[in-house]
């Protein structure tokens, strides 16, 4: 079983890989995309909107599909759909069918999202030990990809429709070629047969109806807590994702706008909170097999709470980009260990766990920049962020929720009556 692991590890590797790359995409063409079809900023904007509703509906439909027919089957289809899509917004030639293709897109890039994240729960299972943090990383490889991608297409003089019509047939190919070594669907860990052979090896009906009807009870308590837990990490990650949108949009514009800095060096200030985020990531998952992924959570939070106040408050611009790092760093592996916590809830409903952690999270992700945006309107940018210490610091707080009750103690075996003289 090793080597068809190890292939499934590499295999989710290459998926979030091109989930990166296709999102970076459509990223660094939208300039082009927004001039040929000839619109406002304003407008584009708003279209941007109907891409993450299109994203968070592909996640829950994703959710589902995944628990029903199994990541070996959602995963590439999702990702051959989320490749034959990414040419679309290039093709559209107005505002109409721009809608419709970022639409259509979004929601194929969701379920895409969703079903490699409970695939990667999978794997993450069948390592046992953390590994969730380092398919996130490879994530921002796909980013760097799309980049240097667009750049040797400029340069071949290649166009924007070109481009990301040869990046999706790339990405169809290797969503298709990979899909073997997936691992195949996890089927629901069920114990009704188990309970069925005890009752029928011992006691009456009486007594087995009892165990059943205490079994039954006892799950439905059970099921109960999983639903509250994964309520909960929803909400963390919604307070996670959403200080993760604000860091995308404003930080460049807090060293330009705040500190006066040049727009050559504001540039730098995501590329630092990106490269600690990266970086993060890569370590992430031996800080949580050596300490918990609750410790992962709860320092991680307070450490991007330290870092935003410093952004928040220094009047340096040196400092600034220390606190924009220890942000990116800090709030790292955040996001995989709730992920991760959500799919293990309950293996055979990874999917949907994921989607609705996921899903709610994305919407804080799209609502980041515009809350701090509308903020903007009472204090000055740099104290809006103080609203990201105070969502880093609740989350610190209820990193409780990541950890595992202990499995009981094994009943001490009694020794044995000393022999009689």
């Amino acid at each position: 079983m090793e080597a068809p692991l190890r292939a499934a590890r590499v295999a989710t590797y290459v998926y979030f890989v091109l989930c990166g790359t296709l999102m970076g995409a459509w990223v660094v063409h939208i300039p082009a995309v927004e001039s040929r079809v000839g619109i406002s900023h304003a407008a584009l904007g708003g279209l941007l909107v109907l891409f993450g509703l299109g994203a968070f509906a592909g996640m829950r439909a994703a959710g589902h599909l995944t628990d029903r027919l199994g990541t070996r089957t959602v995963v590439p289809a999702s990702g051959a759909l989320c490749a034959a899509t990414l040419v679309l917004p290039g093709l559209a030639p107005g505002p109409w069918t721009l809608a419709a293709a970022l639409l259509l897109f979004g929601f194929t890039n969701g379920c895409l999202d969703v079903s490699m994240n409970a695939h990667a729960v999978h794997v993450e299972q069948a390592y046992g030990r953390p590994v969730m943090s380092g398919f996130h990383a490879t994530f921002s490889v796909g980013g760097v990809i799309a980049a240097l991608a667009a750049a040797a297409a400029t340069a071949t003089g290649l166009g924007p429709v070109g481009t990301l019509a040869v990046l999706g047939a790339l990405g169809i190919a290797t969503a298709l070629l990979t899909a073997r070594a997936l691992l195949p669907g996890t089927a629901p860990a069920g114990t009704d047969a188990a309970d069925g052979a005890n009752g029928a090896n011992g006691a009456d009906g009486a007594d087995a109806a009892g165990t059943a009807a205490t079994s039954a009870a006892t799950s439905a308590a059970e099921a109960g807590r999983a639903r509250r837990r994964i309520r909960v990490l929803a909400v963390l990650a919604l307070m996670v994702m959403l200080s993760e949108g604000a860091a995308n949009d404003w930080s460049a514009l807090h060293l330009k706008d705040v500190l006066g800095a040049p727009a050559s060096t504001a540039a730098f200030a995501y590329g630092t909170y990106a490269a600690a985020m990266t970086t993060g990531r890569l370590l992430a998952d031996r800080v949580s097999a050596r300490h918990g992924s609750a410790a992962v959570l709860r320092y991680g939070a307070l450490t991007a709470a330290v870092g935003i106040t410093v952004a928040a408050l220094t009047p340096w611009v040196w400092a600034a980009f220390l606190g924009w790092a220890l942000f990116g760093l800090g709030l790292s592996g955040c996001v995989p260990q709730l992920f991760s916590a959500a799919g293990h809830a309950d293996p055979a409903a990874a999917g949907t766990n994921v989607s609705r952690v996921a899903g709610l999270g994305y919407l804080g992700m799209l609502a980041g920049p515009a809350v701090i945006g509308w903020l903007t309107h009472l204090t000055a940018l740099n104290h809006t962020f103080l609203l990201l210490t105070l969502l880093c610091a609740a989350t610190a707080a209820a990193a409780g929720v990541l950890r595992t009750a202990p499995s009981p103690a094994p009943a001490p075996t009694p020794a044995p009556a000393p022999a009689p003289h």
